[in-house]
């Protein structure tokens, strides 16, 4: 099941989520102008590693370029492959205008990587002597789908449905679409939990989605929003191991 689009017009204009985009694309095509030998290195500087992050190993001093809590937030704006990163753009672009527009400017950056943070620490607590690094900004976005799903559950989303040889357009609930979503990142977690190798850090979308949840039920009830639950009709205008979130 792929998302397409929403029927979910807003207010104003994403900046930030449209800034947040942006910056994912730049850093992904810088990303793909360095060499085998500088991309590893500028992971492992850049990406969030576990067992650095909790001060159990070190970094040799030619990677040592920012400080452990720092990666938290860089590993957000860097990808493992086209793929990656096209996927996790899609998932912004459908859903994070919406929660931007509820939140407004300052308190979407806030939401946005506070997300990422809850999403981080999740999969450090899995492993914490991980010395794999983990990059992706799935994690953050994680906390906008489960935004999404708090405020707008009955949201109609395009999504395509692959059936075999074929492949269906359909409208379908957000509830249902983010609720797959959820429930597959669950399901896909205990089947790669032996796994120690690189892979997809299934723990970080997890607790990003539970820590955007949790955001927006506290920023809903401090704001007095309701949840929206009618329909809504309108039409809006590398080699080398590593965890993608």
């Amino acid at each position: 099941m792929i998302p397409l689009k929403d029927d979910n017009p807003t207010q104003g204009k994403p900046i930030v989520s449209y800034g947040i985009i942006g910056f994912c694309i730049l850093i992904f095509l810088a990303q793909t102008g360095l060499s085998e030998t500088e991309l590893r290195d500028f992971t492992y500087s850049y990406g969030l590693i576990p067992s650095v992050l909790m001060g159990l190993d070190q970094l040799p001093n030619d990677l040592y370029r920012i400080s452990p809590i720092g990666t938290i937030f860089t590993s957000m704006f860097m990808h493992g492959g086209w793929m990656h990163l096209i996927g996790n753009m899609l998932y912004l672009w459908i859903f994070a205008d919406n929660i931007e527009d509820d939140l407004g400017t300052l308190n979407f950056v806030i939401f946005y990587f506070v997300s990422g943070v809850g999403a981080a620490m999740a999969q450090v607590l899995i492993d914490v002597n991980s010395q794999i690094p983990m990059i992706g900004a799935s994690g953050a976005i994680g906390g906008v789908l489960g935004a999404y799903l708090i405020n707008y559950p009955n949201a109609k989303v395009l999504v395509l449905l692959p059936l075999g040889f074929f492949s269906q357009l359909i409208k379908i609930r957000a509830l249902y679409v983010l609720g797959f979503w959820f429930i597959l990142q669950f399901i896909n977690s205990f089947l790669t939990a032996s796994s120690s190798g690189g892979g997809v850090a299934y723990a970080a979308h997890i607790g990003g989605f539970v820590t955007g949840v949790i955001l927006i039920l506290f920023l809903n009830k401090k704001n007095n929003k309701k949840v929206i639950t009618k329909k809504i009709n309108k039409k809006p205008k590398g080699p080398w191991e590593q965890w993608v979130i």
